[in-house]
């Protein structure tokens, strides 16, 4: 079912009553911008030293994604990034947020940097820069290099060190240009999606080796927290992006409750308990006692992990609606992440995911702004003090032009629209919120589901890498421009 228009693309008076809708401003210096990742936008796999990453060799397995449809040139984003920047300066971004290739920067994991790799971030960001956009780094975007993953991935230690080297090369050859700095993107899902149920790379389903993924995945973002604060200027700004559950029990049962605790735990909590706190809890470690002993997690790991944060980045899209198996049935794997045999929730094989009544995307997703404002309330009561960034937020939606060219998106403005009334709701409620990064500028690689979901504000024909901003595009502008909502 596809999102349904809630309200016009415009933001006047309302036909109906005749007088202004309710505005909402935000702050002056709130950032807006816009959100992409290297290998669902930049191609260029195979140019300027670049081996493949755990993506080139998952989407070019047989079965993999839909249609066999690959990132190898993907937006060409490598080779028209000049004029993308032009586009988000006519667009009035702020700020650009996007991710690194690992494997084009360190083609083997390991050693010195590839300096071509290097310029071409430099010249992304001096681009940026000189189109007075922030730019916005985020180390990693599930593009693990595959010699890493051939030596065992993120549930072998090895990796987060290496990752920790990585981290040093960028912030040596960028740590003059970039201020804002993101270590990981979603670790959840590389952890889960990527070595639990199998649907994203390197497609491996493996209970206990997802377990040991998160862990090292935490151990990083501390290693390279430390790398980062020893290379970059003292004014620089480290965050990490998270996607929290916004999870929610079916009914008010003991049962569903603690199927709600569960997945929580996996989905939430088991980064911020060490990102944040400096623990595991305790909860998480009985949970999946079946599994592993966590033995792996060595002295020191969760005080390395617990690093001082500039900022905490909430990637949020829709809730998650829980409860209990009850008898014999076998748990429901609905729980918006691909079709798989595997779960990706270790120690939570008893809980069913269910879709909730309404109005959801082209993902399948139920539309629940609520849940964002109450993840927001929540960072700001569990870290107080610590500024709050939404690093993705965002609709696919069936876009395509109309005889003149124009792509109107009515659902996806609807969509974004109630999210950011969400957001400031939450900077009502008190939460220290300094901007909002809509997924995504363009359409683009969309992970297993190859073409098939358009995410961004600008069309791409992926034929002739025509580039059409879609009625949201120049929505979105307005709204950055004057740092006013018309709420619906």
């Amino acid at each position: 079912m596809a999102l349904s228009p809630t309200t016009s693309d415009t933001t006047g008076p309302s036909p109906a009553s005749g007088s202004a809708r309710p505005r909402v401003r935000f702050p002056a210096g709130f950032l807006w911008g816009a959100s992409t990742s290297s290998y669902q936008i930049e191609g260029g796999a195979d140019e300027d030293g670049r081996t493949p990453s755990i993506w080139d060799t998952f989407s070019h397995t047989p079965g993999r994604t839909e249609r066999g449809e690959t990132g190898d040139v993907a937006c060409d984003h490598y080779h028209r990034y000049r004029d993308d920047v032009a586009l988000m300066s006519e667009l009035g971004l702020g700020a650009y947020r996007f991710s690194v290739s690992w494997s084009r920067v360190q083609p083997t994991g390991r050693g010195p940097a590839a300096q071509r790799g290097l310029d071409f971030y430099r010249s992304l960001a001096d681009e940026l820069l000189g189109a007075g956009i922030t730019p916005v780094l985020t180390l990693y975007h599930w593009d693990l290099p595959q010699e890493l993953e051939d030596a065992g991935g993120w549930p072998e230690r090895d990796t987060a060190l290496r990752f920790a080297d990585y981290a040093g090369l960028v912030a040596d050859a960028l740590g003059d240009r970039v201020k804002m700095w993101t270590t990981l993107n979603e670790p959840w899902c590389s952890a889960f999606l990527g070595y639990g149920s199998g649907v994203h790379a390197p497609g491996r389903t493996e209970p206990l080796a997802a377990l040991r993924a998160a862990h090292h995945l935490n151990l990083a973002h501390g290693l390279a927290s430390t790398a980062l604060r020893e290379a970059l200027p003292s004014d620089a700004q480290l965050s990490v992006s998270l996607n929290p559950a916004a999870v929610r029990p079916r009914s008010d049962s003991p049962a569903d409750r603690d199927a709600a605790r569960r997945i929580d735990a996996l989905a939430t909590r088991i980064f911020t308990g060490p990102m944040l706190h400096g623990a595991y809890d305790e909860d998480l470690l009985a949970d999946t006692a079946g599994i592993t002993d966590w033995s792996f997690v060595r002295d020191g790991d969760v005080a390395c992990a617990h690093q001082p944060l500039d900022g905490i980045c909430v990637n949020y899209y829709t809730p998650s609606v829980v409860s209990a198996v009850a008898g014999e049935r076998e748990a429901e794997r609905r729980d918006g992440h691909g079709a798989s045999d595997h779960s990706p929730w270790p120690g939570a094989d008893r809980v069913a995911f269910h879709q909730p009544p309404g109005v959801t995307t082209e993902m399948g997703w139920s539309v629940d702004p609520g849940g964002l404002t109450e993840l927001l309330l929540r960072f700001h009561q569990e870290a107080p003090g610590v500024p709050l960034y939404i690093t993705e937020n965002g609709a696919a939606c069936a876009d395509e032009p109309d005889g003149e060219g124009r792509v109107h998106d009515p659902e996806r403005i609807a969509y974004v629209r109630s999210h950011l009334a969400a957001v400031h709701r939450a900077m009502e409620g008190g939460a220290d919120v300094r901007g909002y990064f809509l997924w995504s500028l363009l359409d683009n690689f969309e992970w297993s589901y190859g073409y098939s979901k358009r995410f961004g504000i600008v069309h791409v024909d992926f034929a002739s890498q025509r580039r059409t901003p879609k009625s949201s595009a120049h929505w979105y502008a307005d709204v950055a421009r004057t740092g006013e909502l018309a709420e619906s």
